[in-house]
């Protein structure tokens, strides 16, 4: 018997399409495995794996090559392939977490507090909407059937308002989130009505306020941040240059608090409300008017947005920490 063991390399390679349609042939012919490896100059092992693990799935007794290179493709390029969400429990907390319109980042922290025992990441549960439950897409912020990247667009451009300050020029306290009392404020306008909504943000706490206007004019402005901050601490406001916003004077007078401008068309310098904005689509999506939608649709939206776990809080909700605040 030739001494095949001395002419095999030491770096192992996998066979290719040559060598399985030689196999097939000298199968054929009735050569057995041994030989077939010396003159592959393969081991014996391998040879006899291939054979079982490639046999034809019509007649086991047979080795086709063509199908053998199939399988062991699809072999290779499934084996490599991660399972997402292995557990039946974690599955379940996504689906039902996902029909509340929590995003995968908040389900990925806010299980670790549920259910110590389990924990994921936000890039599984992605993966495994767009690869296994392409249906819960519809779940998503923003419903893509395929993920993008963002993109930011910069604009620069001066814009008048009486007596402005600039963002630049607000406390530390108020931009590293240090103390609550600093809100954030913005509108939201419908195209199918005059009616809009007035969104106000705590930057500490992520508390979030909605209250309905009749239109988007100066002073129903006023009378809603007005209205909803009477009650509540507060310190400053940060607003966006819209028109909406001229009479932040009036506001100052009547709460006590300061003003401040976000830089024209940057609207990452209040990224917080922004962000909330775009929960509240979710419910409100655009084209919706806002003047079918009832005061207690409002206060709906409202207490979901802030019975929502944030990372930034921990994964705890804004109602959780408004009720313990000390600060």
């Amino acid at each position: 018997m030739t001494n095949y063991t001395k002419n095999i390399e030491k770096r192992y390679t996998q066979l290719i399409k040559y060598e399985r349609d030689r196999i097939e042939v000298l199968v054929k012919v009735g050569i057995k495995q041994n030989r077939i490896a010396a003159l592959l100059n393969r081991d014996p092992s391998t040879i006899s794996r291939e054979i079982s693990r490639n046999r034809s799935p019509v007649n086991n007794k047979k080795y086709i090559a063509s199908q053998a290179e199939a399988q062991a493709y699809c072999r290779k390029h499934y084996s490599h392939q991660k399972v997402r969400l292995k557990c039946a429990k974690i599955k379940w907390y996504v689906k039902e977490k996902l029909k509340k319109g929590w995003s995968p980042e908040i389900i990925a922290g806010r299980i670790r507090i549920d259910f110590p025992r389990y924990k994921t990441n936000y890039e599984s549960i992605y993966q495994y909407i767009y690869k296994k439950e392409p249906e819960l897409v519809i779940y998503l912020a923003r419903c893509h059937k395929k993920r993008r990247k963002k993109h930011k667009n910069r604009h620069k451009k001066q814009i008048g308002i009486p007596n402005r300050v600039s963002i630049t020029e607000r406390p530390a306290e108020a931009n590293q989130r240090l103390e609550r009392g600093h809100w954030e404020a913005d509108n939201i306008i419908s195209r199918k009505s005059k009616d809009t909504l007035n969104v106000l943000y705590d930057r500490a706490l992520r508390l979030t306020r909605i209250t309905k206007m009749k239109n988007n004019s100066s002073l129903e402005n006023v009378k809603a941040i007005r209205s909803r901050l009477c009650r509540t601490y507060r310190r400053t406001i940060t607003y966006d240059n819209g028109k909406e916003n001229v009479r932040h004077e009036l506001i100052n007078k009547y709460l006590g608090t300061k003003s401040f401008f976000c830089h024209p068309y940057c609207s990452s310098d209040k990224g917080g409300v922004e962000s909330v904005i775009g929960l509240i689509r979710r419910h409100l999506p655009k084209r919706t008017d806002f003047a079918k939608i009832t005061k207690e649709q409002i206060k709906r939206i409202e207490w979901l947005l802030n019975d929502r776990p944030r990372k930034c809080l921990g994964y705890l909700k804004p109602n959780e920490v408004h009720a313990h605040c000390t600060w």
